[in-house]
Protein backbone atom coordinates (compact mmCIF):
# COMPACT_ATOMS: atom_id res chain seq x y z
CA UNK A 1 0.00 0.00 0.00
CA UNK A 2 3.07 2.42 0.63
CA UNK A 3 4.38 1.72 -2.13
CA UNK A 4 1.55 2.38 -4.05
CA UNK A 5 1.07 5.81 -2.76
CA UNK A 6 4.97 6.39 -3.24
CA UNK A 7 4.33 5.20 -6.82
CA UNK A 8 1.20 7.56 -6.85
CA UNK A 9 3.35 10.59 -5.74
CA UNK A 10 6.35 10.47 -7.96
CA UNK A 11 4.08 10.26 -11.26
CA UNK A 12 2.06 12.84 -9.99
CA UNK A 13 5.55 15.12 -9.34
CA UNK A 14 6.89 13.88 -12.85
CA UNK A 15 3.65 15.27 -14.73
CA UNK A 16 3.75 18.64 -12.80
CA UNK A 17 7.59 18.16 -13.76
CA UNK A 18 6.94 17.74 -17.29
CA UNK A 19 3.98 20.39 -17.88
CA UNK A 20 5.83 23.16 -16.55
CA UNK A 21 8.88 22.30 -18.91
CA UNK A 22 6.45 22.33 -21.68
CA UNK A 23 5.36 25.80 -20.25
CA UNK A 24 8.50 27.00 -20.19
CA UNK A 25 9.52 25.74 -23.97
CA UNK A 26 6.76 27.64 -24.90
CA UNK A 27 6.96 30.44 -23.68
CA UNK A 28 11.09 30.31 -24.93
CA UNK A 29 10.38 29.31 -28.37
CA UNK A 30 7.56 32.76 -28.49
CA UNK A 31 10.15 35.29 -27.38
CA UNK A 32 13.86 33.75 -28.39
CA UNK A 33 13.73 35.55 -31.82
CA UNK A 34 13.59 38.99 -29.47
CA UNK A 35 16.15 37.70 -26.73
CA UNK A 36 18.69 37.79 -29.31
CA UNK A 37 18.60 41.50 -28.54
CA UNK A 38 20.64 40.03 -25.05
CA UNK A 39 22.50 36.78 -25.73
CA UNK A 40 23.80 35.10 -29.00
CA UNK A 41 23.58 30.99 -28.76
CA UNK A 42 24.65 30.19 -32.20
CA UNK A 43 22.46 27.02 -32.52
CA UNK A 44 19.73 28.30 -35.30
CA UNK A 45 20.28 27.14 -38.71
CA UNK A 46 21.68 29.66 -41.32
CA UNK A 47 18.46 30.44 -42.73
CA UNK A 48 16.82 31.68 -39.13
CA UNK A 49 20.06 33.82 -39.05
CA UNK A 50 18.56 35.43 -42.08
CA UNK A 51 16.04 36.37 -41.33
CA UNK A 52 16.94 37.37 -37.95
CA UNK A 53 19.96 39.80 -39.82
CA UNK A 54 17.22 40.55 -42.30
CA UNK A 55 14.94 42.63 -39.94
CA UNK A 56 16.92 43.01 -36.63
CA UNK A 57 20.22 43.63 -38.46
CA UNK A 58 21.16 45.90 -35.43
CA UNK A 59 19.44 44.85 -32.67
CA UNK A 60 22.56 43.23 -31.14
CA UNK A 61 23.57 46.83 -30.44
CA UNK A 62 20.88 48.18 -28.99
CA UNK A 63 18.89 46.41 -26.49
CA UNK A 64 15.88 48.67 -25.91
CA UNK A 65 14.79 48.28 -29.42
CA UNK A 66 11.08 49.41 -30.26
CA UNK A 67 8.45 47.80 -31.90
CA UNK A 68 9.21 46.35 -35.20
CA UNK A 69 6.67 47.71 -37.67
CA UNK A 70 7.57 45.54 -41.26
CA UNK A 71 6.25 47.07 -44.54
CA UNK A 72 5.63 46.38 -48.19
CA UNK A 73 9.16 46.20 -50.23
CA UNK A 74 7.60 48.00 -52.88
CA UNK A 75 5.43 50.53 -51.42
CA UNK A 76 6.97 51.01 -48.12
CA UNK A 77 3.07 50.76 -46.41
CA UNK A 78 2.86 49.01 -43.37
CA UNK A 79 1.60 45.46 -43.29
CA UNK A 80 2.36 44.84 -40.06
CA UNK A 81 4.21 44.39 -36.68
CA UNK A 82 6.11 42.69 -34.39
CA UNK A 83 3.23 42.83 -31.46
CA UNK A 84 1.32 40.15 -34.17
CA UNK A 85 4.69 38.04 -34.26
CA UNK A 86 4.50 34.08 -34.16
CA UNK A 87 7.93 32.99 -35.68
CA UNK A 88 9.84 32.43 -38.57
CA UNK A 89 9.69 29.28 -40.90
CA UNK A 90 13.41 28.95 -41.75
CA UNK A 91 13.14 26.31 -44.34
CA UNK A 92 11.14 28.81 -46.54
CA UNK A 93 12.64 32.63 -45.40
CA UNK A 94 9.04 33.48 -44.00
CA UNK A 95 7.48 35.25 -41.06
CA UNK A 96 4.70 34.28 -39.51
CA UNK A 97 2.42 37.19 -38.11
CA UNK A 98 -1.36 36.38 -36.22
CA UNK A 99 -2.60 39.62 -37.66
CA UNK A 100 -2.15 41.55 -40.55
CA UNK A 101 -2.86 45.72 -41.52
CA UNK A 102 -5.75 46.54 -43.77
CA UNK A 103 -2.78 46.95 -46.85
CA UNK A 104 -2.70 43.24 -47.12
CA UNK A 105 -5.00 41.29 -49.00
CA UNK A 106 -5.98 37.88 -50.20
CA UNK A 107 -5.88 36.51 -53.52
CA UNK A 108 -8.72 34.92 -55.24
CA UNK A 109 -6.78 32.05 -56.34
CA UNK A 110 -5.67 28.66 -54.87
CA UNK A 111 -3.21 26.91 -56.14
CA UNK A 112 -1.09 23.99 -54.87
CA UNK A 113 2.27 24.41 -52.95
CA UNK A 114 4.74 22.12 -51.09
CA UNK A 115 5.80 18.45 -51.84
CA UNK A 116 3.69 15.80 -52.96
CA UNK A 117 3.41 14.25 -49.62
CA UNK A 118 2.83 17.63 -48.15
CA UNK A 119 0.85 18.86 -50.42
CA UNK A 120 -1.12 22.34 -49.47
CA UNK A 121 -3.64 24.82 -50.90
CA UNK A 122 -2.28 28.23 -50.84
CA UNK A 123 -3.59 31.44 -51.44
CA UNK A 124 -1.31 34.62 -52.30
CA UNK A 125 -1.14 37.79 -50.03
CA UNK A 126 -0.67 40.48 -51.88
CA UNK A 127 0.05 44.56 -50.64
CA UNK A 128 -3.37 46.77 -51.59
CA UNK A 129 -1.29 49.90 -53.08
CA UNK A 130 1.21 48.36 -55.42
CA UNK A 131 -0.20 44.10 -56.10
CA UNK A 132 3.04 42.79 -54.99
CA UNK A 133 2.72 39.26 -54.04
CA UNK A 134 4.52 39.47 -50.04
CA UNK A 135 3.53 36.05 -48.90
CA UNK A 136 0.99 33.14 -48.66
CA UNK A 137 -1.86 31.96 -46.35
CA UNK A 138 -2.70 27.94 -46.19
CA UNK A 139 -6.32 27.34 -47.06
CA UNK A 140 -6.11 23.67 -46.76
CA UNK A 141 -3.45 21.44 -45.67
CA UNK A 142 -2.78 17.67 -44.22
CA UNK A 143 -3.53 16.53 -40.89
CA UNK A 144 0.17 17.36 -39.63
CA UNK A 145 0.18 20.82 -41.18
CA UNK A 146 -2.85 21.89 -39.95
CA UNK A 147 -1.57 24.27 -37.53
CA UNK A 148 0.16 25.98 -40.84
CA UNK A 149 -4.03 27.48 -41.04
CA UNK A 150 -3.89 29.82 -38.80
CA UNK A 151 -1.15 32.70 -39.41
CA UNK A 152 0.25 34.90 -42.18
CA UNK A 153 2.89 34.16 -44.15
CA UNK A 154 5.88 36.62 -44.91
CA UNK A 155 8.44 36.34 -47.46
CA UNK A 156 11.38 38.24 -45.91
CA UNK A 157 12.51 38.97 -49.48
CA UNK A 158 9.46 41.21 -50.08
CA UNK A 159 9.60 42.78 -46.48
CA UNK A 160 11.27 45.27 -45.12
CA UNK A 161 10.91 46.70 -41.81
CA UNK A 162 11.51 49.55 -39.48
CA UNK A 163 11.94 49.87 -35.59
CA UNK A 164 10.05 52.46 -34.03
CA UNK A 165 11.82 54.69 -31.76
CA UNK A 166 15.10 54.58 -34.17
CA UNK A 167 15.51 57.99 -35.61
CA UNK A 168 18.41 59.39 -34.49
CA UNK A 169 18.15 62.73 -36.20
CA UNK A 170 17.09 66.16 -34.29
CA UNK A 171 16.89 69.81 -35.03
CA UNK A 172 19.26 72.14 -33.08
CA UNK A 173 17.64 74.15 -30.32
CA UNK A 174 19.76 76.95 -31.64
CA UNK A 175 20.10 78.38 -35.37
CA UNK A 176 23.70 77.60 -36.76
CA UNK A 177 26.67 78.74 -34.89
CA UNK A 178 28.08 81.86 -35.82
CA UNK A 179 31.32 83.31 -36.96
CA UNK A 180 33.41 84.99 -34.50
CA UNK A 181 34.44 88.30 -35.75
CA UNK A 182 37.81 88.60 -36.11
CA UNK A 183 39.98 91.70 -36.42
CA UNK A 184 40.63 91.18 -40.25
CA UNK A 185 36.42 90.78 -40.57
CA UNK A 186 36.40 93.79 -38.89
CA UNK A 187 38.69 95.58 -40.93
CA UNK A 188 37.37 94.69 -44.10
CA UNK A 189 33.31 95.63 -42.75
CA UNK A 190 35.01 99.34 -41.60
CA UNK A 191 36.20 99.63 -45.56
CA UNK A 192 33.26 98.62 -46.75
CA UNK A 193 31.09 101.39 -44.87
CA UNK A 194 33.51 104.11 -45.09
CA UNK A 195 33.35 103.15 -49.16
CA UNK A 196 29.96 103.14 -48.92
CA UNK A 197 29.61 106.68 -47.12
CA UNK A 198 31.89 108.25 -49.50
CA UNK A 199 29.67 106.90 -52.27
CA UNK A 200 26.44 108.60 -50.78
CA UNK A 201 28.58 111.75 -50.09
CA UNK A 202 29.62 112.30 -54.14
CA UNK A 203 25.80 111.52 -54.85
CA UNK A 204 24.61 113.97 -52.70
CA UNK A 205 27.17 116.50 -54.13
CA UNK A 206 26.41 115.98 -57.30
CA UNK A 207 22.33 115.80 -57.14
CA UNK A 208 22.98 119.46 -55.25
CA UNK A 209 25.03 120.54 -58.01
CA UNK A 210 22.31 119.48 -60.72
CA UNK A 211 19.63 121.23 -58.26
CA UNK A 212 21.92 125.08 -58.50
CA UNK A 213 22.06 124.19 -62.07
CA UNK A 214 18.45 123.52 -62.46
CA UNK A 215 17.62 126.52 -60.30
CA UNK A 216 19.90 128.77 -62.81
CA UNK A 217 17.88 127.97 -65.90
CA UNK A 218 14.52 128.83 -64.42
CA UNK A 219 15.86 132.34 -63.54
CA UNK A 220 17.24 133.34 -66.63
CA UNK A 221 13.87 132.37 -68.27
Amino acid sequence: MADRETMSKTKHRQKKLDITFETSSTDSTFCGFFKKHQQKTGNGSIDSSVVEERLFGHAEEDVDDGPVVFICGKCKLPVGDSLSWDGSDDGQNQIRLKRVTDNVMVGQESRLYGTRKDSCLIMDLECTSCQSVIGMVYTSTPRQLDHKRFAFYFNVASIDSYVLGSANQMLAAEGPEEQPVTLEHRGIVEQQLTEMKMLVLSMAQRLEEIEVATQEECDGV
